[in-house]
């Protein structure tokens, strides 16, 4: 198969040591009182240690791109958004087709992407000012046509990658091309960052490991997704850096061995 040029992928997640990164499926951080409980495990020094964190990232590698699953931003049981116009104009060839409007590309100001893989159709996105950050939604073949006419009228940017669901090494290399970016942070939840690790597109992984265990079967972790098959192999790290405080956080870096 043809490398496509990508960027780089780095994986910035904060866990428990049993590696849980939320308190359960039904309990996710966007819910406020479950937000406030995992708030309640960070000792004193990790929001320093989240702040050193970033800066190393963005000193290193510049992302121009945040990336985050649906599953962030709704509920798992959310579906497809129902009340959505079905009277609009534009043809199928069109709304299957990448949608980056100058206006907002080359927008003043504009410097990164909040990036959402959402090929379900499933968030809703509210009127605000972006500051640096514009709105990038990664769609397939798959997705609603009412959905993509949507965000086409908001003019909120998309790339369609995948027949059935985003094809992520095609996304990443559309991404690439289409829009300069050369590295890509994903602080995303276990499905999607268990997806980029199947595929093979992580490059690096920033831990930072709360001193606290929550354990449940069907937590959500770091990695999720799709188990190992009979000659698959668990992928191999290599530890870059590690760093402990003494109130117990952990700030651990790996860079992924091909």
């Amino acid at each position: 198969m043809e490398q496509i040029d990508r960027p780089r992928v780095v994986v910035s997640v904060t866990m428990s040591v049993d590696g849980r990164v939320t308190l359960s499926r039904s309990r996710l951080l966007m819910d406020a009182n479950a937000s406030k409980v995992w708030q309640s495990l960070a000792p004193a020094s990790a929001q320093a240690l989240d702040k050193a964190r970033s800066a190393l990232i963005d000193s290193r590698y510049q992302p121009e791109a945040i990336l985050e699953g649906s599953g962030s931003l709704v509920a798992d049981s959310a579906g497809p958004l129902t009340d959505l116009p079905t009277d609009f104009d534009y043809p199928p060839d069109l709304l299957y087709s990448d949608f980056l409007p100058a206006e907002v590309v080359e927008r003043p100001g504009h410097a990164k992407w909040f990036t959402v893989v959402d090929s379900r159709g499933r968030v809703t996105w509210e009127d605000e000012d972006h500051g640096e950050w514009d709105i990038l939604v990664l769609v397939a073949r798959s997705t609603p046509a009412a959905y993509l006419a949507h965000l086409r009228t908001r003019r909120i940017c998309y790339l369609v990658a995948g027949d059935d669901r985003v094809d992520f090494a095609v996304a990443l290399g559309r991404m690439r091309e289409r829009l300069g970016v050369s590295c890509v942070l994903s602080t995303a939840g276990g499905g999607l960052n268990g997806a980029l690790l199947r595929a093979g597109l992580v490059d690096e992984i920033q831990l930072l490991v709360l001193p606290a265990v929550i354990g449940g079967l069907g937590t959500p972790t770091l990695f999720d997704g799709s188990e190992l098959g009979d000659h698959d192999l668990p992928t191999r790290l290599q530890l870059l850096s590690s760093h402990t405080e003494t109130d117990g956080m952990l700030w651990l870096r790996y860079k992924v061995l091909r």
